[in-house]
């Protein structure tokens, strides 16, 4: 198949750089209530009535429960080195805290053997926002107790696997899923207000260093990141106003998790409504335990936020300027397309002392995938999107900011959360009637640049 000439070769990256692809254990995996499994926050939000754009729900997603074999045989086919998943807290462990379900167990060996039989690195994430129900009965993240649970969770999977994966991620996007699901209610669990928020904050980051611990204790020679969800920020004018906004929103959008794990406490003088989590929520030995020595931070990155004052805004004062309105390229999900925002907050993240190196551990982009009439999947869009992108981070590593791997985000369409199956993702389309597999003209794209080396 002709594909357009390659901007760059993947020699240009360097021989150690990592190239991967990304699924998550609730988009994916279906299987909801299989061999012991206990419901997740989203099994239950996704049951709700006008929760879901599409009325979907994952109960069977893309089948990889079932289907593994053929997907990481898929990730391998495309040239891939390193296949990053997650496990599902509550196939492990159906309440959260516990007895431990076996047949869970045993099915992540299964996942991790299979990935290893074929020469693929497998990353780990412990937590990819599929919270066990029974713990958000007790209050979810917005309860301490919660900590104490994910660090029991952290301990048993370390031990069972540690002698097999040496790479661990240990949150997925926290300010996501605090603020969605305990902000503004739009995802799972779908509750909103600061007083679920600022406590699901302070036990996240408490959780994500107590994680890093356990790990480092449990598996020798970990590797061991978290993966954060950020934006460049750019400020609407240079009003002093709007530049203010921005300070506001970078410390909410790429600071909340980060500077903690740093060391460097929460950026209260640039959002100063986080003080409340000192005077509310944290007690005072909490303080010496936010921090921890991360080997690697995985930066996600989909594009940039124009930002301005708005007075009428509760709490933020903060308003988004929308891609829609200024004219820009565009994703499916009305996403701004830019590189260059990739680029500087690379940029930004590398400035940190603490930061000892960067992966890319999502990057993608969502387009109205159809097939022609021939059955091919002509997705152009996607192909470009990844050229912009991924010369981002060569620009990157030329300039000596010290960017390691980029993990594409998604191996195949799914569940994409409140979105359902409409936003796709993935290198390879899924037929979720039929669940058969094509891949993509990005595909077979990721194929070429990857071919050239073994």
């Amino acid at each position: 198949m002709q594909q357009a000439a390659m901007p760059f070769t993947r020699e240009d990256f360097g021989d150690d750089f990592l190239w991967g692809v990304t699924i998550s254990a609730f988009q994916n995996e279906g299987a909801s209530d299989s061999d012991g499994k206990g419901p997740s926050i989203w099994d239950t939000f996704s049951g709700r009535k006008g929760k879901i754009k599409d009325k979907s729900h994952a109960q069977v997603a893309c089948d990889f429960y079932n289907r593994y074999t053929q997907d990481i045989l898929l990730a391998k086919l495309l040239g891939f080195s390193v296949f990053r998943f997650s496990l599902s807290w509550s196939r492990i462990m159906p309440k959260g805290t516990g007895a431990v379900n076996q047949a869970g167990l045993d099915y992540y060996h299964r996942v991790i053997d299979a990935c290893l039989e074929l020469g693929l690195e497998p990353y780990v994430t412990l937590y990819h926002w599929d919270l066990p129900q029974a713990l958000e009965h007790k209050g979810g993240w917005s309860h301490r107790g919660v900590i104490f649970a994910f660090e029991e969770f952290v301990r048993i999977c370390a031990r069972e696997y540690g002698n097999k994966v040496k790479n661990w991620i240990v949150l997925n996007e926290p300010f996501g899923f605090t603020a969605l699901g305990y902000m503004l209610g739009v995802h799972a669990p779908g509750k909103f207000g600061l007083s679920y928020f600022l406590p699901a904050v302070h036990h996240v980051v408490l959780a994500q260093a107590e994680a890093g611990r356990v790990i480092r204790h449990e598996v020798a020679g970990a590797n061991i990141g978290t993966a954060l969800s950020c934006s460049q920020i750019i400020p609407y004018s240079n009003s002093e106003s709007d530049l203010q906004a921005a300070r506001r929103a970078d410390a909410l959008f790429n600071r909340l998790f980060l500077e903690p794990a740093l060391g460097m406490g929460y950026p209260v003088q640039d959002f100063p409504l986080l003080k409340r989590i000192e005077r509310r929520y944290a007690l005072w030995r909490d303080w010496d335990r936010l921090a921890f020595d991360f080997d690697f931070i995985g930066v996600q990155n989909y594009f940039p936020l124009v930002v301005k004052h708005n007075a009428f805004m509760p709490i933020v004062k903060i308003s988004e300027v929308k891609a829609k309105s200024r004219n820009v390229p565009l994703t499916g999900l009305g996403w701004e397309i830019n590189g260059n925002g990739l680029y500087e907050i690379l940029k930004q993240f590398a400035a940190y002392d603490g930061v000892k190196k960067l992966i890319v551990t999502e990057g993608g982009a969502a387009f109205p995938d159809l097939p022609s009439e021939d059955g091919r999947i002509i997705d152009t869009s996607r192909i470009q999107y990844f050229q912009e992108y991924l010369a981002a981070v060569l620009k990157a590593k030329q300039t000596g900011i010290p960017v390691e791997g980029y993990f594409a985000w998604t191996l195949t369409d799914n569940f994409e959360w409140a979105e359902g199956y409409r936003a796709r993702f993935g290198l390879v389309h899924v037929n979720f009637e039929t669940q058969q597999r094509t891949i993509k003209d990005s595909g077979y794209w990721f194929r070429e640049l990857l071919s050239s080396q073994d």
